[in-house]
């Protein structure tokens, strides 16, 4: 698929279901069944991603092909520090979650995700936008490209940091 072929707009209340196969897709990274719709659901260190979505603060964006096709999405979302997620840096700093579905990876679609929510990240204020990627993970280059940087870790995982 050639990326001169998606549009990214703003995501909605309508878009859990979106919204959760992409995080299953960014959990199952390295092409494993690692964690099932259930599991994500069910655990409150997961569910926590996209429960109630969109809460005061939230933002995201959907890439869709011409055919109004998900291929993929990427939000923002702050927590306290007692419910931190796993990229937790402060509790005024979001945290991104991205995940591109299989066979539109590797042509710019979460490039564009991300850069989308950096832009409705600034104008809206934010300071930073954070992030968490396992060792391993071929997004950390894209991360990197885009100026995040490492300010911690967690496991076998390192937080990302970038500063808007």
């Amino acid at each position: 698929m050639a990326f001169e072929e998606l549009t990214i707009r703003e995501s909605t209340a309508g878009d859990t279901k979106i919204l959760s196969l992409a995080a299953l897709e960014a959990m199952n990274w390295n092409g494993e069944d690692r964690f099932t719709y259930e599991q994500l659901m069910s655990k409150p260190e997961l569910s926590h991603y996209l429960t109630g979505w969109p809460r005061a603060g939230d933002f995201g964006v959907i890439a869709e092909t011409k055919k109004d096709v998900a291929v993929g999405a990427a939000w923002c979302r702050t927590f306290a520090a007692d419910d931190a997620g796993y990229g937790f840096v402060d509790v005024d700093v979001p945290e991104l979650t991205v995940g591109v579905f299989p066979g539109h990876r590797g042509v710019g679609v979460g490039s564009a995700l991300i850069k989308s929510l950096i832009a409705h990240g600034a104008a809206r204020g934010c300071r930073a936008i954070s992030l968490s990627v396992e060792d391993g993970n071929r997004a950390r280059a894209l991360y990197d490209r885009l100026g995040f940087v490492n300010v911690g870790r967690n496991g076998g995982s390192d937080t990302l940091l970038l500063e808007l």
